[in-house]
This record gives C-alpha cells, structure tokens and sequence, in this order.
C-alpha cells in the first residue's frame, strides 16, 4: 500500500479541524491570493485601472455590464474624457477622507490624496464617467450643425490666412520690442555721459 504523507497529512488535519475554522483559513487564503493578483497588477504598471477593468469585464461577461456605458466612450473623443477625468477628480479629492492615518500627514499626504483622486478620476471618466464628456461632445455637435458649418475642419487658404496672421503678429511684436531696445540704449548711453560729465 503506497501512501503520500504530505497530502495525507493535510487531509487528516484539515478533516480533524473545525468547519468554521476551515472556512476562515479559506477566506484567507483567497485575502491572501487577492492581495498577490493586486501587487503583480501594480508592480506591472496597471494598478488600479486594470483592476477596475478586470471587474468590468468580469461583469460584462456576468451580463451584469451596461451597454450604453461601454459603447459611449469609443464615439467620444479623449479631449471630452480627459476634461471629464479632471472634473472628476476634484470631485473625489473632495469627496475623499481627510484623514492623516491614511494618506500621511502634510504635503506628502495631500500628494498621496491627490494621486489616489487622480486614478480614481481618470478610471471613472475612461468608463464612461457620468456623462459630463457625451454631453459636451454632443453640445459642441448641436453647435456646429446649427452654425451651419458642414466641415469644422479647415482648408488649406485658412490655413495660410492664420499662419500669415501669425508671422504679421510675430513681425510687429519684434519691431516694437527692437525699438524699445533701441531707446533704452539711447537712454543708458546719455545716462552714462551724463555721469561722466
């Protein structure tokens, strides 16, 4: 008869131990395994973001996702999402504790705090956030179609138009600053024959 104590070991122990004690041991270890999932996460770069998209996927295939929420952030563009990421965390800074225990006392707490308002803000906003961006984004779209402007993008004639805008504005700018030059030299050289005198 051909036994493995290691595993008959375990088996006896855990068939001898309580149930209640087995399922706390249980639970720890899946704290534990949670833990481990967190800091491979973290220390791969992903942190905090690939967590929450970790859930979301696990939700969606759950049939717990909602698919307005998913199919809004592809049609926005990330100008709209990073303004609403920032709105978004001046909420949650706020919205977050205030305590030393947890982010540190001084400067270096309010920076842990303003990080944590940050991944916070920025995962909430590339999820669909609260609907800050679609509403800009289908405001600025309402805008243009009553302007009457097909096409908001700009031909090659604006173009020239705005750069020769520039280079005219860049041409008075460095004349009137090589004037000013000019007369404070004039000035600085009377003031020093004036005081050699």
């Amino acid at each position: 008869m051909a036994i493995s104590p290691p595993s008959d070991l375990v088996l006896d122990v855990v068939r001898a131990a309580n149930p209640d004690d087995v399922q706390v041991a249980q639970a720890k270890l899946a704290a534990n395994k949670a833990a481990f999932a967190a800091t491979s996460l973290a220390e791969n770069g992903n942190g905090f973001g690939a967590a929450v998209d970790a859930l979301n996927s696990a939700s969606t295939q759950a049939g717990l996702g909602n698919a307005s929420t998913h199919a809004g952030p592809s049609k926005v563009p990330q100008v709209y999402r990073k303004f609403e990421a920032m709105v978004l965390q001046n909420f949650v800074k706020n919205m977050l504790p205030s305590s030393e225990t947890l982010y540190g006392k001084g400067s270096a707490g309010e920076i842990w705090k303003g990080m944590m308002a940050e991944q916070l803000g920025n995962t909430l906003a590339k999820d669909g956030g609260v609907g800050i961006a679609e509403k800009m984004y289908k405001e600025q779209v309402d805008k243009m179609r009553n302007s009457g402007v097909a096409n908001a993008t700009t031909d090659e004639n604006d173009k020239k138009m705005a750069l020769s805008a520039i280079t005219d504005f860049q041409r008075k700018t460095l004349a009137a600053h090589d004037a000013n030059d000019g007369d404070k030299s004039i000035t600085n050289q009377n003031t020093l024959t004036s005081q050699r005198a």
